[in-house]
């Protein structure tokens, strides 16, 4: 087995996840990469260009949006647009690739595409998603990220209630983790993200960020993603087009916290908020 994709990443905290979806409906950037409902690779190219000479050490592809009440995207069809994005990408430029998908024949088609990060919003919990990530890290020494979210994206505003919120949503990642472990996926190949937005109310977003720091505890890379979520539109008022300081903001926070990767839209915006903050720590005065 190959070693973590961690410890070929920049060594620098937090690195920088760019979004990048290749989907029509994604909330933030749906369709920024569809030409008469083809992929417009060229494109894709310029953007990835452009993201890593603003910052970018890692780039996360979707092929299928999980905002609420998203359409359901078959197998097929998301792996027509992701495998081709990723092929490019890795012919191109010399950076790990995040695929973000929850069905296991994209998991293995894209990681053997090049991918050396899994990014699943369900946790593998997919019949078949435990032992393609298990194949996947076999083969190519690739990360796993796991998130936490209950229910479907469609139901889980539903899903909101808690006891505890941090340590419940502790115990149900520690469930994963020890399932992931169990299909023969080693500790050191698994990552955490909290899941804002994803079965919490804007209340519990803010209290599990201010309490981030918890999840250090399991000793394993956390990943965040706060960037243009709908909490920061309901403090604010903005829209989701001009959510770029909040973003930048809830970044610096999660860093400050604990989080060693941000998964963002802005990411020249994010890399200055982060060196202002990191600047600030350094300072002797």
């Amino acid at each position: 087995m190959r070693g973590s994709i961690v410890s070929r990443l920049p060594h620098k905290s937090p690195r920088i996840m760019a979004i990048l979806n290749i989907t029509p409906d994604s909330f933030s950037d749906g369709g920024v990469f569809f030409r008469h409902e083809k992929i417009d690779i060229d494109k894709v190219v310029d953007v990835v260009a452009t993201l890593l000479a603003d910052g970018a050490d890692i780039l996360d592809v979707g092929g299928e949006s999980t905002r609420p009440g998203a359409a359901e995207v078959g197998v097929e069809q998301e792996l027509d647009r992701v495998v081709p994005v990723i092929e490019a990408i890795r012919a191109r430029f010399d950076l790990p690739v995040s695929i973000d998908t929850s069905q296991p024949e994209v998991m293995l088609a894209a990681t053997n595409a090049g991918a050396s990060i899994i990014n699943d919003v369900r946790a593998l919990v997919r019949p078949g998603a435990l032992e393609a990530a298990r194949q996947a890290v076999q083969a190519s020494g690739a990360m796993v990220c796991l998130m936490h979210m209950r229910g479907e994206p469609s139901t889980m505003a539903s899903l909101c209630q808690y006891e505890n919120l941090v340590p419940d949503v502790l115990a149900e990642l520690d469930e994963r983790v020890k399932a992931a472990i169990a299909a023969g996926i080693p500790r050191s190949h698994l990552m955490l993200d909290p899941g804002f937005g994803f079965a919490k109310t804007t209340e519990q977003n803010f209290e599990l960020l201010a309490q981030l720091g918890q999840f250090q505890s399991r000793n394993m890379p956390i990943l965040v993603g706060l960037s243009r979520k709908r909490m920061i539109g309901e403090v604010t008022g903005r829209a989701v087009s001009d959510r770029v300081v909040g973003s930048v903001v809830l970044a610096v926070m999660a860093m400050e916290r604990g989080a060693d990767i941000v998964r963002v839209h802005d990411v020249a915006a994010t890399r200055d908020g982060l060196r202002l903050y990191k600047a600030t720590c350094l300072s002797h005065f």
